[in-house]
């Protein structure tokens, strides 16, 4: 029976993965498949991170709640387990409080400021692993004090369903950003109807065919890259599972003539009643935290890897053979990184970026969700980088 329950539960999120949802109403409705496949959890918290730097940028609470300030003051500056970094950096991306505490759950400022005041005992934290290696975001689960922990099998299947649902939320982010756009770069969407004739075709999505080919018009059928991936995620809803060995039938990656990357993602989007094949069309580009960190902090291109690969919990050892540097030249790189930031550790470094440039996105996506608007991936573009109070809880 719970094979058949987990198997059901793998369906139905790649069914939601497909569909042209936002990133909120992907979560909610994931989170109805996810209770009836893990029980008896009276607490849900799902967030949205920033695939290049793993900061927070979201999430989504079903009772509309504001993520707590001390929560965040505790994720970034306080020094402790079981932060969302602990689970990406985790071989399986799943941790739970028992694992991150070495079996010792009440030993944590967790437990002891936020679990055990509101009767709470065990968690667990699920991040969103794409294929790729690309994280999206994470899901975390509460249980009641007296519950039985998690089980080997739920974090099984908590593993298990990473994939579609960094699907769901890329996708979701996608959308969001096609439909809305706020930079320069954004992704475009072509909507097709019965006849494969585009019914919607953003002015981002005609900027990118153009670039993908040359002498393309509107009045043309679209390229035959953007019609093959609509296709298949029209084809892919209607399927169990995509095989794997086939990989995601529905993304694509084109180089223009001029050079440049794009990629495409099918999706099926609801339009009037009516299901429809979608196209998102997304140019490649370099994380967007790198060129605030530089407009900022006026922080040289070695400074900003050096930061990047901080803000993602690598070590000085790590960055120096990432980066293919001695570990004194990373010092020395880490030095003026702080005295430029106005910061004395690695942990004042990230709080300083997180709350300057991502607490805005946070707060901003509580009250786009407030009014139905779509989530937003990234830092937040006008977000200044000004001095915050980095006192613990």
């Amino acid at each position: 029976m719970r094979a058949d329950t987990y198997e059901r539960a793998e369906r139905r999120l790649a069914e939601l993965a497909a569909r042209g949802s936002d990133a909120v109403t992907f979560f909610r409705e994931a989170q109805e498949v996810l209770l009836g496949a893990v029980p008896s959890v009276p607490l849900v918290f799902w967030n949205t991170l920033d695939p290049f730097s793993l900061l927070l940028t979201g999430g989504y609470d079903h009772e509309g709640r504001e993520k707590p300030h001390e929560v965040l003051m505790w994720e970034y500056l306080v020094d402790d387990v079981m932060k969302t970094l602990d689970a990406v950096r985790s071989t399986r991306g799943v941790l739970t409080l028992e694992e991150a505490s070495g079996g010792d759950p009440t030993s944590t400022t967790l437990h002891r400021t936020f679990l055990e005041p509101s009767g709470l005992e065990h968690c667990v934290e699920a991040t969103f692993r794409a294929r790729s290696g690309h994280t999206w975001g994470s899901v975390t689960l509460f249980r009641e004090r007296g519950a039985p922990g998690f089980g080997r099998h739920e974090l099984d299947l908590l593993e298990a369903l990473a994939p579609e649902l960094a699907r769901g939320v890329q996708r979701g982010l996608l959308i969001g950003e096609a439909t809305d756009p706020e930079w320069s770069d954004s992704p475009g969407l072509v909507v097709f109807d019965a006849r494969w004739t585009p019914i919607t075709l953003t002015s981002a999505a005609e900027r990118w065919i153009t670039e993908i080919a040359p002498g393309w018009t509107p009045d043309r059928e679209p390229p035959a890259p953007v019609l093959a991936v609509a296709a298949n995620a029209m084809g892919a809803e209607t399927q169990t599972r995509v095989a794997e060995r086939h990989g995601d039938a529905t993304i694509a990656r084109v180089r223009a003539p001029s050079g440049g990357w794009f990629s495409l993602h099918g999706v099926v989007m609801v339009v009037d009643g009516c299901r429809r094949a979608a196209a998102i069309i997304e140019p490649a580009h370099p994380a967007r935290i790198v060129p605030l960190l530089m407009a900022a902090y006026e922080l040289t291109a070695r400074e900003q890897q050096v930061t990047s690969l901080v803000l993602r919990g690598a070590s000085t050892r790590a960055i120096a053979t990432t980066l293919r540097i001695s570990v004194h030249t990373v010092q020395e790189h880490l030095k003026h990184v702080f005295d430029k930031v106005d910061v004395r550790s690695r942990r004042d470094l990230v709080g300083r970026v997180f709350f300057a440039h991502y607490e805005p996105r946070v707060r901003d996506n509580e009250r786009r969700v407030a009014v139905s608007s779509p989530h937003r991936g990234g830092p937040f573009p006008s977000a200044a980088a000004t001095p915050t109070e980095t006192a613990g809880l």
